[in-house]
C-alpha cells in the first residue's frame, strides 16, 4: 500500500517564510509561479498551494490531510480541525501577528466603545463581529477586499487591520486603540486523517521537525578550546541549554568546550569568555533544536 500525506502549504504573505522553516527542517519545496501543486522532496508527502484565508476549511472538508495557516483565519472559518503544533512565525519576524483596531490619528474613536454605531472595515468580518459582541458594542463591520489602511476616515470610521510592526498603520496616520486578537500560525489536521495511524504519526514527525527548526532559529552553537586551570572561570560565562558538552584533547592540560546559547546572547559572552581564558571560538548556526 502507499502513503501520501496532502500537506497545504499558504500562498501569499507567510509563503516565503514557510518555504524557509521548512527548509531548515530538512525538506526542500520548489515553487512554480504556473503551479499550485509545489514539489517537496519526500515520496510521501503531496503539497497543494492555498491561501492562508481558506487553508482551514479545505483542511476541515478533507482535501488536505493537514496545513500551516493562522490562528485567526481558523476562527473566522469557524473550523474544526486538530491544532497540532504552535510555530510562533510570521512573514517577517518571529512574534504573534495582531489584528487591532485602528483609526485615524485625530479621531473622536479612543475606545471600542466609542465605536458603538461606527462602521468598521475589515477582512477579519467573523472575529470582529465576536469581539464587538464580547464587549457589548453595536456596529456595522463590512469586508474589506484590499487597501484596509486607506479606508479611514474617508469610507468608515475604524478599521481592523493585521500587523506585524504597526509601521504601515503609522505611515497612514493611523492609531491603534486595542487588540481584536493575536495570532500565530499553526499546523492543523484533518480529523480523519489525525484518525489514521500512519497519517498521524507522519503528521507528528513533520510537527517536531518542524518546530525543531523554528527553535533553531534564535540560538547558535559555540565552540572553544580552554585550558584546564581556566575551566571553571569560562563555564561560568556560558548560558546553555543543558550543561556544556566537555572533551579532552590531545594536549591533557587542555579541553574543548560546546554549547548551544541564545544568539542574543552571544556578542556579550564571546569577549567575556575569551578574557576567561578560552581561544579558538568558533560560532555556528544550527538548523534545529529537538528538546
Amino acid at each position: 500500500m502507499v502513503h501520501k500525506l496532502v500537506l497545504g502549504i499558504p500562498k501569499g504573505s507567510l509563503q516565503d517564510s514557510t518555504i524557509h522553516l521548512f527548509d531548515k527542517a530538512g525538506y526542500n519545496i520548489i515553487v512554480s509561479s504556473r503551479s499550485y501543486q509545489p514539489t517537496i522532496n519526500d515520496p510521501e508527502i503531496e503539497c497543494l498551494m492555498f491561501r492562508a484565508q481558506e487553508m482551514a476549511r479545505y483542511v476541515e472538508r478533507g482535501i488536505m490531510d493537514c496545513g500551516l495557516t493562522g490562528a485567526d483565519w481558523i476562527a473566522e472559518n469557524e473550523a474544526e480541525v486538530v491544532e497540532v503544533q504552535d510555530l510562533v512565525y510570521s512573514k517577517a519576524t518571529t512574534s504573534a501577528y495582531r489584528w487591532v483596531i485602528a483609526v485615524p490619528e485625530d479621531s473622536d474613536i479612543h475606545s471600542v466603545h466609542d465605536l458603538a454605531g461606527k462602521r468598521v472595515a475589515t477582512e477579519l468580518v467573523q472575529a470582529t463581529r465576536r469581539y464587538l459582541e464580547r464587549h457589548g458594542v453595536e456596529a456595522e463591520v463590512e469586508y474589506s477586499w484590499g487597501a484596509t489602511e486607506i479606508k479611514a476616515p474617508l469610507l468608515v470610521d475604524a478599521i481592523v487591520e493585521g500587523t506585524e510592526t504597526g509601521s504601515t498603520l503609522r505611515a497612514n496616520r493611523l492609531r491603534i486603540i486595542d487588540t481584536v486578537v493575536e495570532s500565530t500560525t499553526k499546523l492543523i489536521a484533518n480529523h480523519d486523517a489525525w484518525a489514521d495511524p500512519w497519517k498521524r504519526e507522519k503528521i507528528e514527525q513533520l510537527a517536531i521537525l518542524l518546530r525543531g527548526a523554528l527553535e533553531a532559529e534564535a540560538k547558535v552553537g559555540l565552540k572553544m578550546n580552554v585550558p584546564k586551570k581556566n575551566l571553571e572561570s569560562v563555564i561560568e560565562q556560558l548560558p546553555s541549554l543543558h550543561t556544556p558538552t566537555i572533551s579532552a584533547q590531545s594536549d591533557p592540560d587542555w579541553v574543548a568546550v560546546e554549547v548551544i546559547t541564545d544568539e542574543a546572547v552571544v556578542r556579550d559572552i564571546i569577549p567575556r569568555l575569551k578574557k576567561a581564558g578560552a581561544s579558538g571560538i568558533i560560532e555556528y548556526p544550527l538548523n534545529k533544536v529537538i528538546y
